[in-house]
C-alpha cells in the first residue's frame, strides 16, 4: 500500500540560507521555510492535530544530532498553529532523555513544557517491499519492523534531521531519520540483519517510509557533517535550512544541492525504484518558493569515497545493547 499524498498538487520545498543558531534568527529563518513550505496547508494542520516531531538524536554528540535550536523553533511554530506535540526518537546508542540532555535539547524544550520521549511499545510491521527486493533474511511472514505505538498514534511526523554525509548509505536525511521510529533494540537487531545487503536495507528504509503517517520534514543544514558520518565527520558551514511537506522531495532537493542524481544514493534510488510520491519519478511537481538547489554552495563538502557495510559489526550490536540497558537501570 502506497502511503496516501499530502497534496494534489506542486508540492513546495523551501530552501533558505541559514546564518546562524541564536533564537531569534531561528524563530525568524524556521517560521520561514515552513510557512513557505506550506506545512499547515499541505499537512492539514489545525487546532489539536497531533504531530510527532523526530529529530535525529543519534547519540550524545551534538553535531551527530539536530540542534536544539532548531527543534525548539519547530515546537515553537506547531505550538502557535495548535498542534499537540510529542517529541520523541529511538537514538542508536542510548536513551533519548539522556542524549537530549547532553546536547541541551532538554533545557532548549523546558520553556515550552516539552520532555523528550523515548519510542518504545513496538508493533510489528510487515514491510511493503517491492516484487524481487525480498532477500535470504526475509522469513515466510515477510520482513516486520517493529515501530513505536506512538508513531501510530500521530496525524503527521515532522522529520527534523541534521544533513549529514553516512559512512554507509552515503547521506542520511529527511527520510532515513525516519529509521528511529523503530524501536529501541528492534531497531539494532533490523540494522544487523536487513544490513547485510545495502540495496534491500535501502529497499526497508523506503518500505518504512511508505507505512508510516505522511512525512513532513524540516532539515538543519546550517552546519552540515561532512567526510564521513553519522556519528564521526567533521563539521561543514552549509548555511541551509530546508522543509517541505514531502520529506522525499526535500530529500531530492538536498542531493541537488551536492550535485547528486537520486539514483547516486542508496536510498535515494530505493524511493525511485518505487515511484514514491514526492520523487521526481513519481511525476510530482516541485516548486521553489524561496532559493534553489543551486544557490548553495557546497563545494569542499567531502561525501564518503566508499560505502561501508550496512550491517552493524556484532561488537558495535552488544555495545548499543549495553548503554540500552545501563541508561534503563540508571532512570
Amino acid at each position: 500500500m502506497e502511503k496516501p499524498s499530502v497534496s494534489a498538487h506542486a508540492v513546495p520545498v523551501a530552501l533558505a540560507r541559514c546564518e546562524g543558531y541564536d533564537r531569534r534568527s531561528l524563530d525568524q529563518l524556521v517560521g520561514e521555510v515552513l510557512d513557505a513550505a506550506r506545512i499547515a496547508q499541505e499537512c492539514s494542520l489545525k487546532v489539536g492535530t497531533k504531530v510527532l516531531v523526530k529529530p535525529n538524536l543519534l547519540m550524545s554528540k551534538s553535531l551527530a544530532c539536530t540542534s536544539p535550536g532548531v527543534v525548539a523553533a519547530a515546537c515553537r511554530w506547531l505550538r502557535d498553529h495548535g498542534a499537540q506535540m510529542a517529541v520523541a526518537d529511538s537514538p542508536g546508542f542510548g536513551r533519548a532523555r539522556s542524549v537530549a540532555r547532553a546536547i541541551g535539547l532538554e533545557s532548549a524544550l523546558r520553556p515550552l513544557g516539552l520532555d523528550v520521549r523515548e519510542l518504545d511499545s513496538p508493533v510489528p510491521v510487515t514491510l511493503p517491499l517491492p516484487p524481487g527486493s525480498r532477500s535470504a533474511h526475509s522469513g515466510k511472514g515477510g520482513t516486520r519492523f517493529h515501530v513505536a505505538r506512538a508513531v501510530h498514534e500521530c496525524d503527521f511526523i515532522l522529520s527534523l534531521p541534521r544533513v549529514k554525509a553516512h559512512g554507509q548509505m552515503l547521506l542520511t536525511l529527511a527520510v532515513k531519520n525516519c529509521f528511529g521510529c523503530v524501536s529501541g533494540l528492534h531497531k539494532a537487531v533490523a540494522h544487523a540483519r536487513e544490513g547485510r545487503d545495502p540495496a534491500y536495507f535501502a529497499d526497508c528504509l523506503a518500505a518504512l517510509w511508505a507505512v508510516l503517517p505522511p512525512v513532513a520534514a524540516l532539515a538543519d543544514g546550517g552546519v552540515a557533517m561532512h567526510v564521513t558520518g553519522p556519528s564521526g565527520g567533521k563539521p561543514f558551514v552549509l548555511h541551509l535550512m530546508g522543509a517541505s511537506a514531502s520529506a522525499v522531495a526535500l530529500d531530492e532537493a538536498l542531493y541537488a544541492v551536492f550535485g547528486l542524481a537520486p539514483e547516486a544514493v542508496p536510498l535515494g534510488a530505493a524511493l525511485v525504484r518505487r515511484k514514491a510520491q514526492g520523487s521526481a519519478a513519481s511525476g510530482t511537481e516541485v516548486t521553489f518558493p524561496l532559493l534553489r538547489p543551486e544557490n548553495f554552495d557546497a563545494r569542499g563538502f567531502e561525501l564518503p569515497r566508499e560505502l561501508s557495510h550496512t550491517s552493524f559489526h556484532p561488537a558495535r550490536f552488544v555495545q548499543s545493547c549495553l548503554r540500552r540497558v545501563i541508561a534503563a537501570v540508571k532512570k
